[in-house]
């Protein structure tokens, strides 16, 4: 049903942890049917959420969970998961059941004394020297992609053999044992669609739904841009929400893109959606055939599998060009990072959306504005302070304002014009001409609202009593409707209203400014 030739559905770690960590805020045990039921219903609204976003068009929504939030957030989710893994990884019994880094930390010291299993820690350490080992070799070698791609399988084969041969089960290691063999049976009617269970069902799955929406587009976009083909996001949305309202109906939890595993299908040389099949396949004869055979797999392997996994998810040369380029951006990648691993997953997601927010409203309410002069032997003006060469007009104040004027600004637009124009007052005052006309290049201005039409007929009054003349260069089309429609394009005149700031200059600057 989506339009992207290259994404591999499945669980992914990310939604899993946030899932289960939702989950388990509502239903502290998760071995009861309760909390089974829960997960179900969740997936079901989860894959609502995300047809409806699809049906009404509202894709732009999962764009205000920004580039640097995702950074963040996966990094942090990426030593969250890794954490949890210690308790496989080191064999300890006893361990908390929260997310945090202080509570993990705290569970794996305390249990260090007489908690840790040297065996489990040695197969451990050796499996995952040898997957960091083989992704090493991958990334060096792309022709070598498929030592990566099987290390995990081979990983599970050799462990569970050689557990099953020193029956190192009988020494403490910790392992699988039995895996319920075949195919789950219909879950629709274990979905809550009544009682208590219902509105933290809603909750839990609009947020798994947007933030596994959010990645399987990151993902999907990825790889089209990679094939150079384009990518539906509406599509991508109803046919994730179509595949998981019926997954929710046979016992399936909430499922995404990978993309670890959208990576392999795309080295393979996949070229359509139907490599799903192929892997769906393959998963089913494993759940009818092989799971007898994973009873002696050590939890330590499956632990290693996963930190090797996640660690991918830590980007620091992302996060270092944040640093860089917006320190807004590396503000908001930060708090969802520190959000996930000292609070939860979902405070975290809500801090770097809170920032994101944030630095929005400010970019609305506290627009840029620029004093413009003429670049030598040219009709073009541009900023003063990007370049220093280009020199202002005698007698003339130029300012351009780079945004729509709304309620949210216009107030502040006035007053930094203002204020432009009393410093340039107090700069010229010990030269030969007074400032006798301003003008507002409106070229980056795409629309103006009640506000900031009244913003501007303020500021007329103001300069008509200072005898300043307000001059409007090139506004467009939705600006100069609305200019007509309130009559300021009347009470300023239309002489005064240009369709370039050098036909302003030329005008009523001095003689010969405009002409080069």
């Amino acid at each position: 049903m989506g339009s992207s030739r290259d994404i591999a559905i499945g669980p992914v770690a990310v939604v899993s942890l946030l899932l289960g960590t939702l989950l388990t805020d509502e239903i502290s045990d998760f071995k009861s049917h309760e909390y089974l039921r829960l997960a179900f219903t969740a997936t079901f609204f989860a894959g609502v959420t995300q047809m409806a976003l699809g049906v009404l068009r509202l894709g732009f929504l999962i764009d205000f969970l920004s580039h640097a939030a995702i950074v963040g957030f996966m990094a942090g989710a990426a030593i969250t998961i890794a954490l949890q893994q210690l308790k496989g990884f080191l064999g300890i019994k006893t361990f908390t059941k929260k997310t945090d880094i202080v509570s993990v930390l705290h569970s794996v010291f305390d249990a260090a004394h007489h908690g840790w299993n040297w065996e489990t820690i040695v197969i451990g350490v050796s499996f995952l020297a040898f997957l960091l080992i083989t992704k090493y070799i991958a990334k060096k070698n792309k022709k070598l992609f498929w030592v990566a791609a099987i290390s995990p399988m081979i990983s599970v084969i050799v462990s569970t053999f050689f557990v099953y041969i020193t029956r190192a089960d009988k020494k403490g290691v910790a392992i699988v044992k039995h895996v319920k063999k075949g195919v789950n049976p219909s879950s629709a009617s274990e979905i809550f669609f009544s009682g208590k269970y219902l509105g933290p069902g809603i909750r839990v799955g609009v947020v798994a739904g947007m933030v596994a929406l959010t990645e399987a587009v990151a993902i999907g976009r990825t790889f089209a841009a990679m094939k150079d083909y384009s990518l539906d996001g509406n599509k991508e949305m109803m046919a994730m929400g179509a595949m998981n309202i019926i997954g929710s109906l046979t016992s399936c939890y909430v499922a995404t893109g990978s993309f670890s595993r959208s990576a392999v299908n795309y080295m393979a040389g996949c070229k359509t959606a139907v490599s799903n099949i192929v892997m769906s396949i393959v998963v089913l004869l494993t759940l009818l055939l092989i799971t007898p055979l994973f009873k002696y797999t050590p939890n330590a392997v499956l632990a290693s599998i996963i930190i090797a996994a996640v660690l991918g998810l830590v980007n620091i040369e992302a996060v270092i060009l944040l640093w860089k380029i917006d320190k807004f951006d590396f503000l908001a990648c930060m708090g969802a990072f520190f959000g996930v691993i000292f609070i939860s997953v979902e405070i975290g997601l809500l801090i770097a959306v809170a920032i994101s927010f944030a630095k929005i409203l400010l970019q609305v309410t506290r627009p840029r504005t620029a004093v413009l002069g003429r670049l030598p032997e040219t009709t073009v003006y541009r900023n003063i302070q990007q370049y220093p060469k280009a020199t202002q007009i005698n007698g003339m104040l130029i300012i351009r304002v780079d945004s729509a004027i709304y309620f949210s600004n216009s107030n502040y637009i006035k007053e930094r014009i203002l204020r432009w124009l009393a410093d340039e007052e107090a700069q010229r005052r010990s030269g030969s001409s007074r400032i006798e006309y301003l003008t507002v290049e409106m070229s980056p201005v795409t629309d103006i609202d009640t506000s900031g039409i009244h913003a501007f007929e303020e500021l007329y009054k103001t300069l008509q009593k200072r005898k300043i003349q307000l001059i409007l260069a090139n506004p467009g089309p939705i600006v100069m409707e609305k200019l007509h429609a309130s009559k300021l394009a009347d009470l300023i005149g239309e002489d005064k209203i240009f369709l370039t700031v050098a036909d302003a200059v030329s005008t009523f600057g001095p003689k010969g400014e405009a002409v080069v």
